[in-house]
């Protein structure tokens, strides 16, 4: 089969495809024939920030086609959906059943990779700030896999103001075609009328601000991979909170809440309530231009590869 190698070099032109064999489900796990990869930006850094090559993991949707000792639930021909945390860049590979789900003879694959695991990060981190009903949220990456799934379900669970933050004006007509009442960019002094609840995926800098959006009481949920300081006087000063989430954490501690989030994105998308957006679709072995793509944070919604 052919996969997708990476050797640090530096760079995105550091992805190689490669033929190695099918690998063989363990106990526990699917062997899945991938109709759709998910690219995201904590793989992207991982290829920058790596001292040494890594496993290309990710968000992952197809076909199972074998299953491994143990495994109940699942067949051959199933169709499923889960987070690869070995080399999910390939057309063939390994979901543990912990972190698989099914997808829905309505759904294609790529519709099940561009709302599962983004719309679970989107709707965590929501409910992680304790929304109160008509609460004002503003979402940075707006327009990325998770922002506009995140603008969308603000919406869905009654905020009463949604404000979009982006890096360029230019998805200014899309997010607010998903529901954004405003939209500002990073560089802006003023972002605006304050808000209950910041959802932030970019971190570093962008953290200042992000607190300094936030109406006295508000909460600030944090869950980017870019890192970051917030400075104490910062929050004591509104009496504001920052929340850090990660949604691998409720995933392994509370299987049945991570199972109902799943159940709720699928309902919605089924009502036609919640629609995930695949901003472009690339080869297997054009990956590098994928990972390029989210670097320039040029994505309206997902970066999906299709072997």
């Amino acid at each position: 089969m052919r996969r997708i190698r990476y050797e640090h070099s530096g760079g995105p032109e550091k992805l190689f495809l490669e033929e190695v064999p099918v690998p063989e489900p363990e106990a526990g796990e699917l062997l899945v024939r991938a109709e759709a990869i998910g690219v995201t930006l904590p793989v992207v850094r991982k290829v920058r920030e790596s001292a040494r090559p890594i496993p290309l993991g990710g968000e992952l949707a197809g076909e199972v086609v074998r299953v491994g000792d143990g495994v109940s639930g699942y067949a051959p021909g199933d169709r499923v959906t889960g987070l690869c945390f070995g080399h999910g860049y390939a057309e063939y590979a390994l979901l543990h059943t912990a972190m698989a789900s099914p997808v829905p003879a309505r759904a294609t694959a790529k519709d099940a990779v561009a709302l599962v695991r983004s719309g679970v990060v989107a709707l965590g981190a929501l409910e992680a700030a304790r929304p109160g009903k008509g609460e004002s949220v503003l979402v940075t990456a707006a327009a990325s896999g998770v922002g506009h799934l995140a603008l969308q379900l603000a919406r869905l669970r009654g905020a009463s103001r949604v404000v979009a933050a982006v890096s360029d004006l230019a998805k200014e007509e899309f997010v607010r075609s998903l529901g954004a009442d405003a939209v500002v960019t990073y560089g802006q002094q003023d972002w605006g009328e304050p808000v209950g609840i910041v959802l932030d995926a970019v971190g570093g800098g962008l953290l200042t601000p992000a607190v300094r959006a936030l109406a006295p009481g508000g909460r600030l949920v944090a869950y980017s991979s870019g890192g970051g300081t917030i400075e104490a006087h910062d929050l004591l000063a509104g009496g504001k909170s920052a929340i850090g989430f990660q949604v691998a954490v409720v995933a392994r501690t509370q299987p049945r809440r991570y199972a109902g989030w799943i159940e709720e994105l699928w309902r919605l998308f089924g009502e036609g309530a919640l629609r995930p957006a695949v901003h472009a679709e690339f080869a297997l072995a054009d990956a590098a231009r994928a990972h390029a793509a989210i670097e320039a944070r040029a994505n309206q919604g997902k970066v999906v590869l299709v072997p």
